[in-house]
């Protein structure tokens, strides 16, 4: 069984540091790298896209809202036709850096509240597929499992796989719990290292209520900026590896 683990990275900006980037590369598969909008710039893009390449990790574009100040996890009201065209922007702009250090792009996942808003509004998450497509209908997009996402990709025609957020409680409906909440960032690495190995063996996860939900995902995230973050993606990977699975990158196999 394949499995790939995926981290928003490259999230620095300017002389500001924030993550764990090059710690976080043996252990991951794909990368999710920043775009401009809500973290990053030219440089700090053009250096992750070659600590991807030096790691051989998968590069996707992150786009997200203009919000840099709010780090992207603010909902703005933009029209579609404004999302897909900033999306657009965006994916092109980590393209070009993909190009001058001569590796391709595999995919693009949303971050913050556009992920979010996407998540349950089908324009804004048929806005973003149609911007991929657009740019290369090779690219897959991320989605969240059982998601408007999911339906919007199947609509436009492109490849997408599922992810599983690994320190991220869920809902009884599937959905994330809000980071507003108590316990909607789980830390202990034990505990996330066995609810990922459970996701990917019985295609299920425990919500915050003790309900079971059924999920099918080809991806885990784990989030670069989480505290102790190079621990937890550590013990994932050795998990996996230890449990038999395949661990590689969602493009050599979707």
């Amino acid at each position: 069984m394949n499995i790939d683990i995926n981290c928003d990275i490259g999230e620095s900006f300017g002389a500001y540091s924030l993550g764990e980037d090059e710690m976080v590369m043996p252990f991951v598969t794909s990368v999710n790298i920043a775009c401009g909008f809500h973290a990053s710039d030219p440089s700090n893009m053009y250096d992750t896209v070659k600590l991807a390449k030096k790691y051989k990790v998968a590069v996707g574009a992150h786009p997200s809202f203009p919000d840099l100040v709010g780090f992207g996890r603010r909902v703005m009201a933009l029209t579609p036709e404004e999302i897909k065209a900033d999306v657009i922007y965006q994916i092109g702009a980590l393209q070009a850096f993909c190009h001058a250090e001569g590796i391709g792009l595999q995919h693009v996942k949303a971050h913050g509240a556009l992920y979010n808003v996407a998540e349950k509004d089908l324009a804004v998450a048929t806005a973003i597929a149609e911007a991929i497509k657009a740019v290369d209908e090779k690219l897959v997009m991320m989605c969240m499992t059982n998601s408007k996402m999911v339906e919007a990709a199947q609509k436009v025609r492109i490849r997408y796989v599922e992810e599983f957020f690994a320190d991220r409680a869920y809902t009884k409906e599937g959905n994330l719990l809000s980071r507003k909440l108590p316990g909607a960032v789980i830390h202990d690495e034990d505990e996330i290292a066995e609810r990922v190995l459970r996701m990917v063996r019985e295609k299920c996860v425990t919500s915050a209520d003790g309900t079971r939900v059924d999920l099918d995902a080809q991806t885990i995230c784990v989030h670069g900026d989480t505290k102790g973050a190079v621990q937890i993606v550590k013990k994932i990977h050795d998990k996996l590896r230890e449990n038999g699975l395949q661990i590689e990158a969602f493009g050599k196999w979707v």
